[in-house]
């Protein structure tokens, strides 16, 4: 065969699928480090960095030319969105060697999304301002719309009204309905927050104290990571529990104190005193 018999023949296979009996795998591309980079939408910096600590394989070698392949950049593709989500570098550490010992991501990813869960299901709603006034009168002021909106009580999205939670806005409504100012509910509220708070904080703590400390730093294992994620979905609506019993049997304990207090000094100021006997 001639050389241009030859060349017309190579050229006309280029792209042809092969036979079933001589199919090759499909030779995985490799790429330069300033290629990978790019591919990854990353700097040669960090995938230096990322090498150092242990986040990456180590390339493959011809002469002094490190060379990676697509497992490397599905790697820096996956260090890119867990950093995106709040991880550190010692967290994607921990993940990467769990890889290795074939540790599912998606068990610890499904930690991740038991103990980040929105607590509530409760989305925000439109709020018509006009009727709000309406109903509110005249203790709707700028002040009060103001504190309003820096609580969260009320949020603006563009140049529409919106009520974050429009349970604690029905809830805010009704007191005003039974006499309560509004004024003075935006200021009890920021005190109650502070004491939510700590409540948040004092559970979260025994969780953590209880459950993940067990562990120490280490990443749990598939088997603990199911059982953690479990108790993470029970401990919420169980906290959730104590702490409307709790509440409950407080305000009943200081309805009865407080009302009671309050009654008798009525009683002792409308008391007519007796006469003296001369």
């Amino acid at each position: 065969m001639t050389r241009s018999a030859r060349s017309t023949s190579s050229a006309s296979t280029r792209g042809r699928e092969p036979s079933s009996g001589s199919a090759r795998p499909r030779a995985e591309r490799e790429y330069r480090v300033e290629d990978l980079a790019a591919a990854a939408k990353t700097t040669v910096r960090n995938v230096r960095a990322y090498r150092q600590r242990g986040l990456l394989p180590a390339p493959r070698y011809e002469g002094r030319i490190a060379l990676y392949g697509e497992k490397h950049l599905a790697r820096l593709r996956t260090i890119s969105a867990l950093l995106e989500r709040g991880y550190s570098t010692e967290n994607i550490r921990e993940l990467t060697s769990a890889w290795a010992r074939g540790q599912k991501l998606e068990d610890v990813l499904g930690l991740e999304a038991a103990l980040t869960a929105p607590f509530s299901d409760e989305s925000a709603e439109a709020v018509d301002a006009a009727q709000l006034i309406e109903e509110l009168g005249a203790q709707v002021t700028p002040q009060l719309i103001a504190k309003a909106l820096e609580l969260r009580v009320l949020s603006l999205e563009g140049a529409e009204l919106k009520a974050p939670s429009p349970r604690l806005l029905a809830a805010g409504i009704e007191l005003a309905r039974n006499g309560v100012s509004l004024d003075a509910m935006l200021s009890e509220l920021t005190v109650l927050r502070a004491a939510v708070d700590q409540i948040a904080r004092r559970f979260v703590a025994l969780f953590g104290e209880q459950i993940l400390d067990r562990h120490g730093t280490a990443l749990p294992g598939p088997r603990d990571i199911q059982r953690i994620e479990r108790a993470v979905r029970k401990v919420r609506p169980l906290a959730e529990v104590v702490v409307d019993v709790e509440l409950a049997a407080a305000l009943e304990r200081e309805i009865r104190e407080q009302m009671s207090a309050r009654l008798g000094r009525t009683l002792a100021a409308t008391k007519t005193p007796k006469k003296r006997r001369t």
